[in-house]
């Protein structure tokens, strides 16, 4: 495939808008989270007392959350039930941007859902509600004529396949003719034994065991021996060229015969906490990177870096391009930009961090809080203006997160300042103060949130509501029953922690020294 070999950073830069489409099995994943505290008398099992239940993007979906967190234009092409979970689906992909003219509901299909029951960061059970059938041709014509209007602007086709009947031999092979005829290029994550069915794809993206798999048992332990099967696979298949994901090895690139042949080595020698996932965000970043104008040498280095930074993580988690950015600014290793995860994995009472905090939005940021919760961590959450940072807010968010194994930060927008306290203020422009606040090394996570104008809750409880932290921080001198978000936080299991303030520092005393 040819392309541009473009510095690292520029690439993820560049990835900013670009359009990439992934047609596939897209899921509901639900997380029930609870305690254990005894066995049931009816049969030697435990009984999960729940307290809350989580849903978010899986399946193909993963794959276009990776998409959105690098900044990309993402594109879903599928089938759901017409159903509530559907909906939900339907839902969830909407609010993370995602362009969903080609979700289709049927009456002819179920929605997937995969239910993950927990205790802690324990998973006890998985349940999956699906059925497993080949797609009518009438659905089929549907989806291909959804095609043809959707990769009308599209550079990068991704087929995301579960194997749950909707990428039929017949549709795979129009889709993959369709992108043909486009000068789309077509990248599979595939499933089976039987790569035929991908016959005209450009790249494949096997692991380890779906390689040898795939070639009849093949040895994949050496280079060598992965360039063979990647081969001879290229060779029965009719598939252009295989990237080979291979772990701590790395990855390999191989086209045909008399090619050139890449290997790529491990970003670094991190801990596996969890491969969840790791596959969608791999082939997430080739795709971007492709559609962004990379050559394909380019693009795996790159991808290779972003999967040695999700395995670190734990649970499903996708990339984000600041993390990468964070990477290749620095020239850290990935093992250096997920230290501090993995020091709280293992609880280690640190809070440095060489990095910025991200700055979310509402949906990126329960996500994240999810996936802190799963792996046992705290959640605090304090708000407020933060207009002018000075010694008493640095103390008292430095002292919120000794409390705690992550601190979130809710920082009110500019109009909902205004409202606050007038039309003079902010000083600071919303995004100003959330950078300030994100270089903090006490803050791990910023959220705008507020009203747009008077006359709206101009509180953080709905915020909280979709959050739901372990810890609410409020300073200064308070009762819990003068505190508006106090019983949202208790709604949700959370306590409220009235901390002390440090006379003589705030914003508004910043403001009339300056002024003389």
């Amino acid at each position: 495939m040819s392309g541009k070999s473009l510095k690292d950073t520029d690439l993820v830069t560049a990835m900013e808008g670009v359009p990439v489409l992934v047609v596939g099995d897209i899921m509901l994943d639900r997380f029930v989270y609870g305690k254990v505290e005894r066995i049931s008398p009816e049969s030697p099992v435990p009984v999960l007392s729940v307290t809350r239940e989580s849903v978010m993007l899986g399946g193909a979906g993963n794959t276009l959350s990776n998409l959105m967190h690098l900044r990309c234009k993402g594109k879903i092409l599928s089938l759901i039930g017409d159903d509530e979970d559907g909906a939900k689906i339907k839902d969830l992909a909407q609010k993370q941007g995602i362009d969903i003219s080609g979700l289709i509901q049927s009456k002819a299909r179920t929605s997937i859902v995969k239910t993950r029951f927990l205790a802690g960061h324990q998973q006890l059970l998985r349940t999956d509600f699906e059925r497993i059938e080949d797609i009518s041709d009438q659905l089929a014509d549907q989806l291909l004529e959804k095609a043809e209007a959707l990769l009308s602007d599209v550079k990068v086709m991704i087929l995301s396949d579960y194997g749950k009947g909707l990428l039929t031999t017949r549709l795979l092979k129009s889709l993959i003719a369709l992108a043909n005829d486009k000068g789309v290029s077509v990248l599979v994550d595939p499933k089976g034994t039987d790569y035929s069915i991908y016959a005209g794809a450009d790249i494949v993206t096997p692991n380890k065991k779906e390689l040898s798999e795939s070639t009849g048992g093949l040895a994949v332990d050496t280079d060598e021996q992965v360039v063979s099967a990647a081969r001879s696979l290229i060779d029965t298949s009719g598939i252009n060229a295989v990237i080979a994901t291979r772990s701590k090895d790395g990855m390999s690139i191989i086209a045909g015969q008399g090619q050139d042949i890449t290997h790529i080595r491990s970003a670094s020698d991190i801990e596996v906490f969890d491969v969840s996932g790791a596959g969608d965000t791999v082939i997430a970043t080739i795709a971007a990177s492709l559609a962004a104008g990379a050559d394909i040498v380019a693009a795996a280095s790159l991808a290779n870096i972003a999967g040695s930074i999700v395995v670190a993580k734990v649970g499903t988690a996708p990339i984000r391009a600041q993390e990468l950015l964070d990477v290749l600014r620095h020239h850290d290793s990935a093992m250096d930009i997920v230290a501090r995860d993995a020091a709280d994995h293992a609880r280690a009472p640190r809070i440095e961090r060489t990095r910025q905090a991200p700055v979310l939005g509402d949906y990126e940021a329960r996500e994240e809080i999810l996936r802190w919760k799963a792996r046992g961590l705290k959640v605090g959450f304090t708000n407020g203006c933060f207009d002018i940072v000075h010694f008493g807010h640095v103390t008292y968010l430095n002292d919120a997160r000794h409390k705690c194994d992550r601190l979130v930060v809710g920082l009110n927008s500019d109009s909902s300042v205004r409202v606050l306290k007038g039309e003079t203020r902010p000083v600071h422009d919303e995004q100003s103060r959330a950078a300030v606040l994100a270089a903090l090394g006490s803050v791990d996570m910023v959220v705008l949130f507020g009203a747009q104008e008077q006359g709206q809750d101009n509180t953080a409880c709905d915020l909280l509501d979709l959050l739901q932290p372990d810890i609410y921080f409020k300073g200064g001198d308070y009762t819990v029953d003068q505190i508006p978000e106090a019983p949202t936080v208790k709604k949700h299991g959370g306590i409220v922690d009235i901390m002390p303030v440090y006379d003589g520092h705030s914003t508004t005393n910043s403001i009339r020294k300056m002024q003389g």
